[in-house]
């Protein structure tokens, strides 16, 4: 199992593609941090409803001088119909080599969490949301990172249910 990134670990640089094609740089040179979040398949109701926030406040965000990545751990081809559309950076990583490589895991409380409920019925009444299995299993765990732009990790954190990931105002606090 990989070690766990920590505040102060220096991120080991690296070049991520993105469901497009674009090949996306961590830590960026462009940016002040790259918020690298990881969530679990493409289909994910709880994870959906949450990057909608960060889709209705990315002005903000990148104001703020963030990029934001997101990993799923599904297909560029599952990825593209929903997630293609988001207005940032998303990587898909179906064989799960990131996951491991930080140390994001799964776990069957990723779904048994009481606190997650609420969140996957509210996630799956949504109009506009991606359909299918969840490639790579329903059972992954989110994390997130802030990386700085010369490579130090400002902040990690390894979720311990589905829905136990930053909210934006969460990643703007830590970026100040």
């Amino acid at each position: 199992m990989a070690t766990k990134l920590k505040v102060g670990d220096v991120f080991p640089a690296s070049t991520l593609r993105n469901i497009h094609g674009v090949e996306v740089p961590i830590p960026s040179s462009k940016t002040k941090w790259v918020h690298l979040q990881f969530r679990r398949f493409a289909g994910c109701p709880i994870c959906n409803l949450h990057l909608q926030s960060f889709v209705q406040r990315n002005e903000e965000l990148k104001n703020a001088g963030i990029q934001e990545v997101v990993v799923f751990h599904s297909s560029n081809e599952s990825l593209l119909p929903f997630q293609g559309r988001f207005p940032f950076d998303v990587v898909g990583d179906p064989q799960k080599k990131l996951y491991e490589r930080f140390g994001v895991e799964s776990s069957i409380f990723a779904i048994l969490n009481p606190a997650v409920w609420p969140r996957m019925i509210q996630g799956i009444s949504l109009r506009d949301k991606p359909q299918g299995a969840p490639e790579g299993g329903p059972l992954g765990l989110p994390a997130d990172f802030l990386i700085s732009n010369d490579g130090r990790v400002k902040a990690s954190h390894y979720g311990a249910h589905a829905y136990d990931q930053w909210e934006v105002d969460q990643v703007l606090a830590l970026a100040k």
